[in-house]
């Protein structure tokens, strides 16, 4: 079934026809990327030697405020592909050393992205496919992904509706998220790994906003509550102001140690074994990758094996 006829993808539902007109996530039917890289700064047991292969699409269901990704998200930079050159591109990102092919905001493309990792599989794909989303999803949506991802990376941003309407415009955010992450951890289980790499499993990355550590608080209770040390939980100090974040009042600055450690110690107190931190300085637009297009057009000369 094309989705993209009737897309409903995500909880919006938006039901238009991508190959004549955009819904809210103003995504055409033909896949856009932003840029293919190897990226050393994710999570360590999605990262390896060379780096996690991620692959940036362009547009987006949500509109926050902060996006550091903006160019691709909201001014919707981006170089259009086939399924058959997506296919390939993840094909050199295991070429290149990559640990893995990370699919970076990939909802509004799922149906080319099933496609594209089968034909990859059929042609020698046999690295981990990490779906890495904003976790504002549907159940159905995700459903359709058993046997093609391998490693859930969701978003968990809010669980304070009033929050995730006013910084994201994603209304019932929690609702959606809770439930789509539940059914991540069903399609793939606990996580297994091989070595130091994880091959499957569900990381669930939540970057704390200033002025907002109680909601925080209550995501933590919840993931620990729900899934024990059955999964991992990234908790993230990143925090910059960017895109449109000075418009918004307690957006505008960093976070504070106090903000961050104190989500820290209570993960600690309730007893979380999986989690990931960040140390030192990471809220800076250094991190930010360049928007370029690199790698997406061509075959690129560093497509050797190593």
């Amino acid at each position: 079934m094309n989705m993209s006829r009737r897309c409903e993808l995500c909880p919006r539902k938006c039901g238009v026809d991508r190959s004549k007109t955009v819904g809210y996530c103003r995504a055409p039917s033909t896949v856009r990327l932003g840029l293919v890289s190897l990226h050393q700064w994710e999570e360590p047991c999605l990262v390896g030697p060379r780096g996690a292969g991620t692959i940036f699409f362009s547009h987006c269901t949500m509109r926050c405020a902060f996006c550091q990704n903006h160019a691709i998200s909201a001014d919707g930079f981006g170089v259009e592909v086939s399924i058959e050159r997506l296919a390939q591109i993840f094909v050199e990102q295991q070429t290149r050393g990559a640990a893995n092919v990370e699919l970076v905001t990939p909802t509004h493309y799922t149906t080319q992205i099933i496609a594209a990792v089968s034909s990859a599989r059929s042609n020698g794909l046999s690295i981990p496919v990490v779906w890495n989303s904003n976790g504002y999803e549907r159940v159905s949506t995700v459903k359709r992904l058993r046997g093609t991802v391998d490693v859930f990376l969701p978003d968990l941003k809010y669980l304070d509706d009033k929050s995730a309407v006013e910084i994201s415009d994603a209304p019932n955010y929690f609702r959606h998220a809770s439930k789509a992450i539940e059914t991540m951890f069903n399609l793939v289980g606990a996580p297994i790994f091989d070595g130091a790499l994880m091959k499957r499993g569900v990381i669930v990355r939540h970057l704390i906003l200033p002025n907002r550590r109680h909601d925080s608080i209550r995501i933590v209770d919840w993931l620990y509550k729900t899934f024990g040390d059955d999964i991992y939980i990234s908790l993230m100090n990143q925090y910059t102001p960017m895109f449109r974040a000075e418009f918004f009042p307690g957006l505008n600055r960093r976070l504070t140690t106090f903000e961050y450690q104190s989500v820290v110690d209570h993960a600690l107190e309730l007893g979380v074994k999986n989690c990931f931190i960040q140390v030192g300085r990471t809220a800076s637009t250094e991190f930010v990758p360049t928007f370029d297009g690199n790698g997406v057009r061509h075959i690129q000369s560093d497509c050797t094996p190593i």
